[in-house]
């Protein structure tokens, strides 16, 4: 049944909460009478928000936020049985820091709208619980908090702050401590000493160095947290280190602090709080008073939450205060309560790890599970018992574990499976005694080499399990799956249907935040996920996941796989309520076995050929050296930035140079290139030397060393789900980076080559990008070119410049080409007029020529931007959300850069979107003609394959239909075809 665009409490019913079960005890907190608990209420909200699902209350107001709140307020005073409760919010955005600092949290985007009616909502729920609901106008929520804690130890009374907020950790003391509730655990002295490097006393002087981006606090460029740490340790506090900033050693260190120490002032003010604000409420009323009940119960009917109603009937009648359905009258002020509805959420049993999880049902929304169950699956019975649960359930999360991080080599060491929400298992299949020797493979030897644990053998569990991963039946869910999928293909076995909350995720926030389990899993069910370094370790001491106790294995792999679970049930009712269903299983979704099998394959190199072109290269450098000393005062190392800058700028005093703040001049390449087009030979000498060496060592020898001695083969890895335009990016080796516009950068493809028999095909779109401005932007006269085969920089060459096609010259073709493909990345006139070595009031002028002639496209562009403003993103032509990060700063170089960034996303992530629907089209494509060709490569606009001499051709005329047909645009989609026996010459 297809889950509905909303979901109501009435139909979900989610008795989900935003925190973990496992809050201290109030034994471990603090059982006095007299303790004062202080919530940040303002950190609550949020938490709860990205913890539930969209959810609609009767009347149609989103309430998935309020009911997160109220669970993990009702889930706070059960577990800890308070006496005196404040809940604390932040008044509005701006206070008294924005005063001396207009930029402090300037950059902060602005609350999601289905979040913002849910604020007043919130306060009401305080309220119904006759909780003392404080903000204070002017201040931020936590220098009320600041403020009530000083008050109550001068009272000698004890102070817990429940919030995770590392700014109030400056608070912590003796008889102020900081309770997580997110992970449960109370935060002393020493756990404040553990995350800063300081005592409490000293964080607000660690922040104002350290600064912090989420906030805008400035800080001092270039200091991080560790080396604030250190600073403030050595020198005792922020004054003193910048009053004696000129005695440290470390020349950047002691220039940053001498030209920053304003800003680490201004960031000291910011970051600390403010103790002594007038208070809203005295102390001594802040106390938890015994409800209204029918007021409570009014308001919970009000908003829809049925589920929480019943559970604070049943306690009320339990306690005998609930008669005949009427709750009884207010409790007189001051009255300690009973258990009453603190208690209504829970006498249940959690463990640990129980966290908020949506559950399979037809609006896709559902509670938590009440306690979570790992199972170690080490016999082939209970390992049949968990397939017949998979095959009931028709979706099985599917996770698995190796000894390494190359699924084209990594050994299976073992399987996790999850049906359920709560319950999931591990089957372990390649494990060895940790006290193995290294090298060993276990089993007793003459050595006394101990045996392995036990387990299922590999081979006769994945008998087991091939039917069920193959079965068409039930749905294999996993994140990041295509990593699964290249580990069971090694053993025979092909994954299918397959689902990726990775991917789902991505499709759903493509450039909004990252797509890993632990991120995912924080941000949709508010859960702390079990990290890899906690059960392999770390640095030198790291073990391989085979040699993990069996007990910490099954902890780790299985909760991978019951998380995973857990999203997909999350992710996929939104996928549909935010109609990005036909993206996901057109586009993403189908290219994960192609990509799998893409990796799997590899591209052969040839070693002896990048050996003959690192040592061409190494003499060419050293030429180029000697070329170089010759222009230079004296000898110096052509490799040193600090040496190259002094060369030019102190002893050839050659103009435009500025030194950094480390007090070195600066010798990037956009100096260099400068010096370069003055004429500077020098600087056009180390350009060329420095191309070379990074071709050299980031290419031609470092490839050699990636060629996999098994198939002598490099074998990338294609991140699925990391640009923020819905590209594919390569990693270890980037292939896709490697320069094509040099001679000596087209070189290196030759060494990528086919095998005997066969040839490169290399296939790629023709100005792919200028094509679907024409089309997006409606530019007829654009669109006209690309219909009748017209070249399209002529012609607008042509129409920008007046030049008639006959009369054109390469030199104005050139300009035209500069700009046509400078307007797709919003250029100014100053990057454009460096391209074409002209100033930049000329090439300013060329654009408005340009826009002149091309109105619609300025139009387009303006509309984008708007559009971006208004909604965070931008749409590609499949329907593809592109968010952009900044778009509403107010720093206008900030801004500038994610307004080029809106005008281009929509364009890139529409030829990205092609390429990707035609790559799932293409290998069914071949299969049904016959033709056994094999692709191994995308490089942005690019197709590689590695095909049989004799059906190149054939090959090529069916990769071409597709990618043409790949899209129905009002401009045709031209693909472009070449074959060699190497990359370079096929290209």
């Amino acid at each position: 049944m297809t889950a509905p665009d909303t979901a109501t409490p009435e139909t979900a019913a989610p008795e989900t909460t935003a925190t973990p079960s496992d809050i201290p005890s109030p034994e471990a907190v603090n059982t006095s009478p007299e303790a004062l608990y202080l919530v940040d209420g303002s950190g609550f909200i949020f938490r709860a928000y990205h913890a539930l699902p969209p959810l609609n209350r009767p009347d149609g107001t989103p309430v998935n936020a309020v009911l997160g709140f109220t669970n993990m307020l009702m889930k706070l005073l059960a577990e800890l049985k308070a006496e005196a409760v404040a809940v604390i919010f932040d008044a509005k955005r701006l206070n008294f820091r924005n005063e001396f600092y207009p930029d402090y949290k300037a950059n902060r985007p602005e609350p999601p709208e289905d979040l913002r009616p849910q604020f007043a909502i919130i306060r009401e729920a305080v309220d119904a619980f006759c909780l003392p609901c404080l903000e204070l106008e002017g201040y931020e929520a936590d220098d009320l908090i600041a403020t009530y804690a000083r008050l109550a130890r001068e009272q000698g009374r004890p102070v817990t702050v429940v919030s995770s907020d590392k700014d109030l950790m400056q608070l912590v003391r003796d008889g102020v401590r900081l309770m997580d509730p997110m992970k449960g655990r109370l935060i002393g002295p020493e756990e404040v000493a553990e995350k800063f490097g300081v005592p409490p006393e000293k964080v607000v002087d660690v922040q104002a160095l350290a600064g912090d981006s989420v906030d805008n606090v400035p800080g001092v460029p270039g200091i991080g947290v560790k080396t604030a740490a250190q600073l403030i340790t050595e020198y005792g506090d922020l004054e003193t280190l910048l009053e004696r900033a000129g005695e440290i050693r470390q020349a950047g260190r002691r220039q940053k602090l001498l030209e920053n120490a304003e800003l680490a002032r201004i960031s000291k003010r910011l970051v600390r709080l403010d103790d002594a604000v007038p208070v809203p409420v005295p102390l001594d009323r802040l106390r938890v008073r015994e409800p209204d009940h029918h007021k409570l119960i009014d308001w919970l009917k009000v908003q829809g939450f049925r589920s929480v109603i019943h559970k604070v009937e049943a306690e009320l009648a339990a306690d005998g205060t609930l008669v005949d359905g009427a709750a009884p009258a207010p409790a007189p002020a001051g009255r300690a309560p009973r258990t009453d509805v603190r208690t209504a959420l829970d006498s249940r049993s959690y463990a640990p790890a129980a966290t908020p999880v949506p559950e399979a049902r037809d609006d896709g929304v559902a509670p938590q599970p009440e306690r979570v169950e790992y199972e170690l699956v080490q016999d082939l019975d209970a390992l049949d018992r968990w397939i017949e649960r998979a095959r009931e359930a028709g979706t099985v999360a599917v996770d698995t574990e190796t000894d390494g991080l190359t699924p084209v080599s990594a050994g299976l060491v073992g399987i996790s499976l999850s049906v359920e929400p709560g319950r999931a298992c591990y089957i372990p299949v390649q494990h060895i005694d940790p006290a193995t020797p290294k090298g060993a493979t276990g089993g007793l030897d003459l050595g006394g080499t101990p045996p392995p644990p036990p387990q299922i053998a590999l081979a006769d569990a994945l008998a087991r399990l091939k039917p069920l991963l193959e079965d068409p039946a039930v749905l294999k869910v996993g994140q990041n799956v295509k990593f699964d999928w290249q580990i069971f293909a090694r053993h025979g076995i092909a994954m299918a249907p397959i689902d990726d909350t990775m991917l789902i995720s991505y499709v759903l926030g493509t450039g909004l935040h990252g797509h890993g389990m632990d991120e995912l899993a924080l941000r949709h069910l508010g859960h702390t996920t079990i990290k890899y370094d906690e059960v392999t370790g770390t640095g030198k001491s790291r073990i391989t996941f085979d040699r993990v106790p069996l007990d910490k294995a099954r902890d780790y792999a299985a909760e991978d796989a019951d998380i995973t679970l857990r999203l997909h049930r999350v992710l996929k009712h939104d996928l549909v309520r935010q109609h990005m269903v036909t993206l996901y299983e057109t586009v993403e979704r189908p290219l994960v076995p192609v990509v799998a099998r893409m990796e799997s394959r590899g591209v052969l190199v040839d070693r002896a050929v990048l050996r003959q072109m690192s040592s061409d290269f190494a003499q060419r450098m050293l030429e180029m050296e000697a070329e170089i000393q010759k222009l230079a005062p004296r000898a110096f190392n052509v490799g040193s930035p600090k040496q190259l800058g002094e060369i030019l700028f102190d002893e050839m005093k050659l103009p435009g140079g500025s030194k950094g703040k480390s007090g070195a001049w600066g010798t990037d390449s956009g100096v260099l290139e400068g010096l370069a087009e003055q004429g500077v030979e020098i600087a056009q000498k180390v350009l060329d030397w420095r191309q070379l060496a990074k071709l050299k060592s980031t290419y031609t020898d470092a490839l050699a060393e990636q060629i996999d001695a098994r198939t002598g083969r490099v074998h990338t890895s294609f991140a699925l789900a990391a640009t923020a335009t819905g590209r594919l990016s390569s990693t270890d080796p980037n292939l896709q980076n490697i320069p094509i516009r040099t001679e000596e950068g087209r070189k290196i493809r030759r060494a990528f080559v086919a095998r005997p028999g066969h040839l490169l095909l290399s296939v790629d779109y023709s100005q792919i990008e200028l094509r679907l401005v024409a089309e997006m932007a409606g530019v007829p006269a654009l669109r006209r070119a690309f219909h009748d085969g017209i070249d399209i920089h002529a012609m607008t060459a042509s129409q920008v410049f007046g030049v008639p096609l006959d009369q054109m010259t390469s030199e104005i073709r050139r300009k035209a080409k500069a700009i046509n493909f400078g307007i797709i990345y919003g250029i100014s006139g100053f990057g454009l007029g460096r391209q074409l070595g002209i100033t930049p009031g000329e090439a300013g002028a060329f654009i408005r020529q340009y826009f002149e002639r091309f109105p619609e496209l300025q139009t387009y562009m303006e509309t984008t931007k708007a559009f971006a403003r208004e909604h965070g993103y931008v749409t590609t032509l499949l329907g593809r959300r592109c968010w952009i990060q900044g778009i509403r700063e107010k720093a206008p170089a900030r801004r500038a850069y994610a307004e080029r960034q809106a005008i281009n996303a929509p364009i890139q992530g529409t030829a990205a979107d092609i390429i990707k629907r035609a790559m799932a089209r293409i290998e069914p494509a071949l299969a049904a003609a016959k033709l056994d060709a094999a692709m191994l490569l995308q490089v942005h606009d690019e197709l590689l394959f590695e095909v049989p001499e004799a059906q190149v051709e054939e090959t090529a005329a069916v990769v071409r239909g597709v990618m043409e047909g790949a899209a129905g645009l009002g401009v045709p989609l031209v693909a472009e075809a070449g074959w060699a026996p190497n990359w370079a010459e096929a290209h």
